[in-house]
């Protein structure tokens, strides 16, 4: 009996000891920690980063280059000597240059390059805001599994106690004479298999754990739980808005629609880029020179007074006027305007799938509406033939076949009820989320 208690006790100590480690999250947590760590969601950001490197690289290039050369020339055999006679003479020169140039105009191709990486920068950046959008809708639809299966675990378990207790009241009938091994057995293999559907249900639950963990890059579902929200105000929800009033909500603020639209405004960029190529093109240039010069046979003044004496400077200006380039850039343009229907295209093409996304939504939260409603209904009505069966099975006015069937339609209501609460919940926070608003619950 002591050894009893001492296991008892030690059992409880350890069920505290997990309980306090593992933490119960809620889904803004579980969405803020998939976002923070998800590797699609890096690989995005390293995508804005090089954009950012593309909108610096355009800006630089209004900055002047520079440029240093050295160079070493050799020259054997017959050759041009000082005094303007041929010989036979080894020669060596050495050449030092430092040469910038600065694009005064290039057909305002530099400014519209700048903008385009600029609009380019920010599409890339709804890109990453609709790749966190996805994992957040991906964690959301796998909270709510994870909810749903723990409430029917819940229900399994509800169930084995209720068939636990019939048969410990057959058993003690059987043993007062008062019944039969025959309703016995029936029961016993009934609770049989609500033991079943329990594991069953315990099965589920912890796949729908492992598949929320993954998406969390957690590396093991062990000490993870949720937070369960509360379920009782969801009954009687309306005021569901319109399709219409939804996708005026959605249009301004979705990130796959501000990409699309972004990268249409840069195509407008893109053709002015093109169209450059029909512009002049002005640079100024300048540079510093000298050269040291050795001739074998001949004396050569000292390398810094070479170097002093031979030192030039240069600046001039460069005007490039295209004339014909085989219609590259006529070409260049064309392909630039059919890139800009492609995107115009591209861009009502996104529109109507969100439109349609919404329309989805919508109407699966009007069906989730009445399911609930009716589930909840079904629950009450399917609950009160359960307790006047059970009654009337304990009275011996109803068999154990009759009782069975009450309970499962009573559990089978319950069930469909859960799943209707959650369905009605996700499709709530779905609108929301469409609106531009929260989407946790």
């Amino acid at each position: 009996m002591k050894k009893s208690l001492i296991l008892v006790i030690l059992v409880e100590l350890v069920g505290l000891d997990m309980l306090a480690e593992t933490r119960q999250w809620t889904l803004r947590e579980c969405c803020d920690y998939a976002v923070a760590h998800n590797i699609t969601i890096k690989q995005r950001e390293n995508q804005c980063r090089q954009q950012e490197l593309q909108l610096s690289t355009a800006k630089n290039q209004r900055l002047p280059d520079l440029s240093g050369s050295v160079g070493q020339n050799f020259s054997f055999g017959r050759g041009l000597t000082a005094d303007n006679t041929y010989s036979n003479t080894n020669t060596s020169s050495t050449s030092f240059s430092l040469g910038t140039s600065v694009p005064l105009f290039t057909g305002f191709q530099i400014p519209n390059q700048v903008k385009l990486s600029q609009l380019n920068l920010e599409a890339a950046t709804a890109d990453l805001e609709k790749a966190k959008n996805d994992i957040r809708m991906q964690v959301a639809q796998a909270y709510v599994q994870m909810l749903y299966d723990m409430e029917i675990a819940d229900v399994a378990y509800r169930q084995v106690a209720i068939d636990s207790m019939q048969v410990v009241r057959l058993q003690a009938l059987v043993d007062n004479g008062k019944a039969s091994g025959v309703e016995l057995s029936r029961q016993q293999a009934t609770l049989a298999n609500s033991r079943l559907t329990a594991t069953q249900a315990d099965n589920n639950q912890r796949l729908a754990l492992l598949t929320l963990t993954q998406l969390l890059e957690l590396p093991t579902p062990e000490g993870f739980a949720v937070v369960r929200p509360e379920l009782s105000g969801l009954s009687g929800t309306t005021g569901i808005p319109s399709p219409d009033a939804i996708y005026a909500d959605a249009l301004g603020i979705k990130p796959e629609i501000v990409a699309q639209q972004l990268r249409l405004r840069a195509t407008d960029h893109s053709i002015k880029i093109a169209q450059a190529g029909y512009l002049p093109s002005l640079s100024l240039s300048g540079g510093l020179g000298s050269n040291y010069y050795t001739t074998s046979k001949f004396s050569s003044d000292p390398f810094g007074t070479q170097l002093k004496n031979n030192f030039s400077q240069y600046i001039g200006l460069n005007l490039s006027v295209p004339i014909f380039n085989r219609f590259q850039t006529r070409n260049n343009v064309r392909n630039a305007r059919l890139e800009q229907e492609s995107q115009q295209l591209a861009l009502d093409d996104t529109k109507k799938t969100l439109y349609k996304e919404i329309q989805q939504v919508y109407y699966n939260a009007l069906n989730a509406e009445q399911r609930e409603r009716s589930s909840s209904e079904a629950v009450a009505s399917s609950n009160a033939a359960f307790v006047l069966m059970q009654a009337k099975y304990e009275i011996g006015m109803a068999n154990i076949t009759e009782f069975n069937e009450a309970k499962n339609v009573f559990l089978k209501a319950e069930s469909d009820h859960v799943q209707a609460q959650y369905e009605l919940l996700y499709q709530n926070a779905l609108i929301n989320f469409y609106r531009g608003r929260d989407m946790a619950f």
